[in-house]
């Protein structure tokens, strides 16, 4: 575990789960040692900190490369602070530079690390749950590792899309993880990627209850990190 990252577990930590007091359910389904993606569905900026607080092993998220690459005093903090964290960058620019994303997540997860990623590729503008991207699927297969379903419910409402701050108080939060999902030796090609991503899909629906919307979600104009290219 990287040792910022290890500092925050032990001192952000603490304070977040006694500030926001999330619910979870389903920690017996995170793999103790091995290589996982964690995926969830995107309502609030707060998923991400909540996320790593309850996960009790390193979970490195996907930021924008432009935070990696800014200048002065506040891109080098950047850097540092997304370096310390593990954080793994990600082009938006979409074609080949995209794809690095995916090249550097694929040894990390081959390693044993855990990868979290949000399929629907931004956060939901409404509550509802949107079709995923297919990006998951693919990383999946070619990693060689399972997908964790995650429902997160609850952060929209104490961190609502607009707010800097997150609100404590403002909503209970659940955190649900589902079983497993074993894509081994499932085809990459478009129609396997598309029914992998269904499924997924279909699991974390289960475990938000949120109402399902068969299109993808519309682009923001400043997409949040963690998406996942298509």
């Amino acid at each position: 575990m990287p040792l910022l990252y290890t500092i925050g577990k032990l001192t952000v930590g603490p304070a977040m789960r006694l500030a926001f007091r999330p619910t979870v359910e389903g920690l017996e389904h995170i793999p103790a040692t091995g290589g996982a993606i964690f995926a969830g569905n995107h309502l609030s900026v707060a998923d991400e900190l909540l996320l790593g607080t309850v996960v009790p092993r390193h979970l490195a998220f996907w930021a924008k490369s432009e935070y990696f690459t800014g200048t002065g005093a506040r891109g080098a903090l950047s850097k540092f602070v997304l370096t310390g964290l593990g954080a793994i960058p990600v082009e938006r620019a979409g074609g080949r530079a995209a794809l690095s994303a995916f090249d550097a997540a694929i040894p990390a997860l081959r390693g044993g690390d855990l990868v979290a990623v949000y399929p629907e590729g931004t956060r939901s503008p409404d509550g509802r749950l949107y079709r995923g991207r297919t990006g998951t699927a693919r990383l999946a297969v070619a990693a060689g590792v399972p997908v964790i379903p995650v429902g997160v419910t609850g952060t929209d409402k104490v961190q609502p899309i607009g707010t800097r701050i997150p609100r404590p108080g403002k909503a209970k939060i659940v955190i649900r993880f589902g079983k497993p999902l074993d894509f081994t030796g499932r085809s990459d090609d478009r129609t396997s990627l598309r029914e992998m991503t269904d499924e997924l899909m279909a699991e974390i629906q289960k475990l938000t209850g949120q109402e399902y919307v068969p299109r993808y979600a519309p682009r923001r104009a400043e997409p949040t990190p963690g998406g996942t290219p298509a």
